[in-house]
């Protein structure tokens, strides 16, 4: 079974910027479509982003302009790139293959993000 590690989550100012990435225990990336997804106290895991494996990217409206998306194949990690920060953007992030999100034990424990001044 493909285990999903996220990582770079932490507390930065509105406005600021940090990098996520989604390290996978196998080569998955040249197969599968990655998403990024979130999930804040109270609402629902929404996906946010997401890359193609021919790298086609999608994203939500509410994250278009300010996130990218992008995969290292030789290193098994997919990265989001959040930049401009808001104050709605807190909240866990994961990774995971959208093919898969139906399975619950293919979820990992995410990165938490905090948008606070």
């Amino acid at each position: 079974q493909v285990r999903l590690v996220e990582s770079g989550g932490g507390l930065v100012r509105p406005g600021g910027s940090l990098r996520l990435s989604c390290l996978a225990s196998e080569n998955i990336f040249r197969a599968y479509t990655i998403g990024w997804y979130r999930q804040a106290p109270g609402k629902q895991r929404e996906l946010v982003a997401s890359i193609t494996s021919g790298g086609s990217t999608n994203y939500a409206d509410s994250v278009k302009g300010r996130f990218t998306v992008s995969r290292d194949n030789a290193k098994n990690t997919a990265y989001l790139q959040m930049n401009s920060l808001e104050p709605e953007d807190p909240a866990v992030y994961y990774c995971n293959r959208p093919l898969f999100a139906p399975r619950r034990d293919s979820w990992g424990q995410g990165t938490q993000v905090t948008v606070s001044s």
